[in-house]
């Protein structure tokens, strides 16, 4: 017999929805969450090239002054590609050594955790309190319109949980070994260096920006930033990108580019990095433009993660690792509103071709978010 959240996952993976996301996989993901309760707002925003995107903000209040969690995420995913063994879009169940898995774009990222998401709140008495659900369809491309305008809407409907559960996939060898109760920060600066261009024969009469530009990154990346923190790995400066351009190999070019990413811990912020950089640009005789995808954020053990853990430990045996690596999510936004931890499936095929949950973990990590849910809402 299907469990209830595998039948959700299978309706939500076949919504193709690369980002963005909009229409059918809001319908589905509506009719999942109607029936159960809840008052759901759909909106688009945004204009090109950016947008438009259509979120959704759906919410079940409970008694007047109860406490409220939110469960966020996102329905958009990555373009499937080629190769996979059976069509992306198309939810199959097969068997495997370790028991079934579900394969699909977007059953581990992150259409499988939401379907969990649903199927917890189905369990969650609505005597016990406020439960909201906080969807984009924009967070794996440009999130400009998606989780940002989420914010907005929650505000201006005085909606704020108290706490927010992003169900991205944190777990690494096995479900519930790993939650993130922070992130690092993200930002990308993309750098030039003119020159005068000329002969090679005649470097008097030129300025190379090449050799600028090369002590330019070289200071850059001797730039002492830190050695970590409790809760955070170092943050580290990589170039990513050095262009020129330059046809002929007799001529010194007119101009030379750069492009560096930076992650950052909490003992930094964009801004103050921004400037840093930009200083050692000018002073190079060069320019920079900074953009700060997200800040540095930390959601200090306590209550909330301990909450998790305990659910966790009752349905799986073990307590997770409370962690900050890996890359940004919709948890840098979100945490302006409240505490915020992420925690979900596996995330060994998220992105990848052949995408696969295991059947049993959609299980376990309904009722995990169950728990989550009564514990918070009981405060």
């Amino acid at each position: 017999m299907t469990s209830p959240v595998l039948a959700l996952a299978e309706a939500l993976i076949a919504c193709p929805s690369v980002t963005p996301a909009a229409g059918l996989v809001f319908d589905c993901l509506e009719g999942q969450l109607k029936p159960l309760g809840f008052a759901v707002h759909r909106f688009q925003v945004g204009e090109a090239p950016d947008g438009p995107v259509e979120n959704l903000f759906a919410i079940r209040k409970g008694p007047e002054g109860s406490r409220h969690l939110g469960f966020a995420g996102h329905v958009d995913v990555v373009p499937p590609g080629e190769g996979w063994a059976s069509a992306p879009f198309a939810p199959e169940v097969r068997s495997s050594p370790g028991g079934d898995l579900l394969y699909g774009r977007g059953a581990v990222d992150m259409k499988g955790s939401i379907a969990a998401m649903v199927a917890a709140a189905a369990q969650v008495p609505q005597e016990s309190g406020t439960l909201s659900f906080i969807i984009t369809g924009d967070e794996e491309g440009p999130a400009t319109y998606g989780t940002q305008e989420l914010i907005k809407h929650m505000r201006a409907a005085d909606a704020v949980p108290d706490l927010i559960l992003v169900g991205e996939p944190t777990s690494v060898n096995r479900l519930g070994d790993m939650m993130k109760i922070g992130r690092r920060g993200s930002m990308i600066v993309w750098l030039e260096v003119e020159g005068i261009e000329g002969h090679v024969a005649y470097p008097h009469l030129a300025d190379n920006p090449i050799t600028k530009l090369v002590h330019l990154l070289a200071e850059l990346k001797a730039m002492p930033l830190d050695d970590g923190t409790d809760w955070f790995q170092p943050s580290n400066l990589e170039v990513t990108d050095v262009s020129v351009g330059n046809p002929a190999g007799n001529v010194i070019p007119a101009r030379a580019h750069a492009r560096i990413s930076i992650r950052f811990n909490d003992l930094h912020s964009g801004k103050q990095l921004g400037d840093r950089v930009t200083a050692i640009a000018s002073k190079h005789g060069g320019t920079a433009r900074v953009v700060v995808y997200g800040e540095a954020f930390l959601t200090p053990p306590g209550a909330f993660s301990a909450l998790i853990a305990d659910a966790v430990e009752a349905e799986l045996g073990f307590r997770p690792e409370a962690s900050t690596t890996g890359g940004t999510s919709d948890a840098r936004f979100l945490k302006d509103l409240c505490p915020v931890i992420e925690f979900g499936l596996c995330n060994a095929t998220m992105h990848k071709r052949d995408e696969a949950v295991a059947v049993a973990d959609l299980d376990a990590l309904a009722r995990i978010y169950a728990r989550v849910a009564k514990a918070a809402l009981a405060g």
